[in-house]
């Protein structure tokens, strides 16, 4: 019996193609996989270094919104491969990605081949909604620390106006000229409304540092017209007054000034009348 003449022999092209599919490598759990290569971006100049690595190189296509990012990859390189060749130009770290092929999002350690990822492929990638939240909170707080700071500023504008004519008191009083109480009261009362203004501003991080300091500035000024109040009313007053009563304070807080003074004049006064009754 003759032996058919069409049966295929080997070739050499077919021995390649065997030796391509057995490219293996150990890995550490003794699981043996195909050999790995690095996931090179597309930047114009890519693809040959790619092909250079050895084994197949495919063209895939990641789409992120507007975006789409053309990647040369091996073929057996995994999809958590693919995440971290786009966290420069997504701007989206690994974790945060989720990467959706055929309509299933693909875990990091599955491979594209097995999936059935080939060339030309397109794969999606969306965001975790986890990473998403975070960022809107951090826009949110960043538009309420804005808002806050805006409002502080505001207040900031009018009490530098009351400023102005809290000034203009104390040069009065300092020059000596009496001044109508109600000038006094009334300004303190439109700084007491700033006061409550402050106090109705929701704050965090520097926007509550401004507002805590723009308070003291305010109570500061108050302060300030109640001793200019003061002396309006007793022209007398003044600051050498004021460290003498102090004064007066620490002697007596020292125990010497409220006793020494009292009791010689009382000693005096018995002496002489002891002198007078011999």
């Amino acid at each position: 019996m003759r032996k058919s003449s069409n049966q295929k022999q080997p070739t050499a092209s077919s021995h390649v193609e065997e030796n391509e599919e057995i490219d293996w490598e150990m890995r550490p759990g003794g699981m043996l996989v195909q050999k790995r290569d690095d996931v090179v971006v597309d930047d114009g100049a890519s693809a040959p270094a790619a092909e250079s690595i050895g084994g197949p190189t495919i063209k895939v296509t990641v789409c992120h919104g507007p975006a789409h990012h053309v990647l040369h990859v091996p073929a057996h390189s995994t999809f958590g491969d693919i995440k971290n060749a786009v966290v420069q130009k997504t701007g989206l770290e690994a974790k945060d990605q989720r990467l959706l092929f055929r309509g299933k999002e693909k875990e990091d350690e599955e491979h594209l081949h097995i999936a059935g990822v080939k060339d030309r492929s397109k794969i999606l990638l969306l965001e975790n909604p986890a990473s998403k939240e975070r960022k809107l909170e951090e826009i949110r707080k960043n538009n309420e620390i804005s808002k806050a700071c805006e409002a502080v500023a505001g207040v900031r504008a009018e009490v530098d106006k009351l400023s102005e004519r809290v000034a203009a008191l104390e040069g009065a009083v300092n020059g000596g000229t009496k001044v109508e109480e109600k000038e006094f009261v009334v300004l303190t009362e439109l700084l007491m409304r700033q006061l409550l203004k402050l106090d109705g501003i929701e704050a965090e991080g520097e926007a509550k540092m401004q507002r805590k300091a723009e308070v003291r500035r305010v109570q500061n000024f108050v302060e300030k017209l109640d001793s200019l109040k003061a002396r309006n009313s007793n022209p007398n007053i003044n600051n050498s007054n004021a460290v003498s009563v102090t004064t007066k304070w620490e002697t007596f807080d020292s125990g010497v000034g409220s006793l020494n003074a009292p009791t010689s004049s009382s000693s005096a006064k018995v002496t002489e009348d002891w002198e007078k009754f011999d």
